[in-house]
């Protein structure tokens, strides 16, 4: 497991490079992985991940299969802490579809029936570091694989918003405080009781959040306890302008794990 906030602190950016003969600097927007064979690798591939939540739902057995339209994968959870709440996780390339199929299918049937929580409203994309030995199993397959594994049925959804002054640390001084959130992560993960899936949402979030995370895993308690052991980190404790809010679901319905993602 790469541990979100040391993951999400890490992003890399969009590159721009110098252009030859004194034209204006070329922008590169692709997401860039390790090295593959000696060659660096590049994708302008990227999965782009939506959580809305309803409350004012009765009966579950009614939403099932009143979404999913094609090309978006989709999880129902149970919300936690609101006895009627639910909400959808949706992901697919091409943003266009939720804000067209599967709009449509959130505000018709059964859905029609529900209120909106605006409070776990959530939107991110994938992306890289650029250091990803497999680019396209990171960005498109590897979160499909978490959020849709049967035996996986809890989550911790969170957006996140760093303190500009994390930005401004020297670059050794910001890999130390990350390297401490690297361990806590590579413990929980190699215990195999917690998986992580990461997006940024800059200019994406309606609070001006600069990540989305989502922890999920077999039993609820892990993933709690993984927020936890972060507070007394330099990251979460220091240089964190806003964490939260947390919405915490279990998993009544997902959508079918397809071959070319496993």
């Amino acid at each position: 497991m790469s541990h979100p906030e040391r993951s999400a602190a890490a992003s890399s950016r969009p590159e721009v490079r110098p252009a030859a003969g004194g034209d204006a600097p070329a922008l590169d927007l692709r997401e860039k992985g390790g090295p593959k064979d000696g060659v660096p690798q590049f994708s302008d591939r990227r999965l782009f991940v939506q959580l809305t939540a309803f409350t004012g739902c009765h009966d579950t057995h009614k939403l099932l299969g009143a979404f999913g339209a094609a090309g978006v994968e989709c999880v129902l959870y149970a919300d936690l802490n609101d006895p009627t709440g639910v909400a959808v996780l949706a992901m697919s390339e091409d943003p266009a579809l939720l804000a067209t199929k599967h709009r449509r299918d959130l505000s018709s049937g059964p859905f029609a029936e529900l209120r909106v929580n605006p409070e776990f409203a959530m939107l991110g994309r994938t992306y890289a570091l650029g250091y990803e030995p497999r680019l396209e199993d990171w960005l498109l397959h590897r979160p499909r694989r978490v959020a849709l594994d049967p035996a996986w049925p809890w989550a911790v959804w969170y957006p996140l918003r760093r303190k500009g002054s994390f930005a401004r640390l020297p670059r050794p001084e910001q890999m130390q405080i990350l390297k401490e959130h690297g361990v806590i992560g590579r413990q929980f993960g190699d215990a195999g009781v917690a998986q992580d899936i990461r997006l940024a949402c800059h200019g994406l979030d309606k609070n001006d959040n600069d990540f989305v995370i989502g922890l999920v895993g077999k039993d609820l308690a892990p993933l709690s306890q993984l927020v936890e052991t972060m507070r007394p980190t330099a990251q979460t404790s220091e240089y964190l302008e806003s964490l939260g809010p947390f919405f915490v679901g279990r998993a009544i319905w997902q959508s079918p794990l397809k071959e070319s993602a496993k």
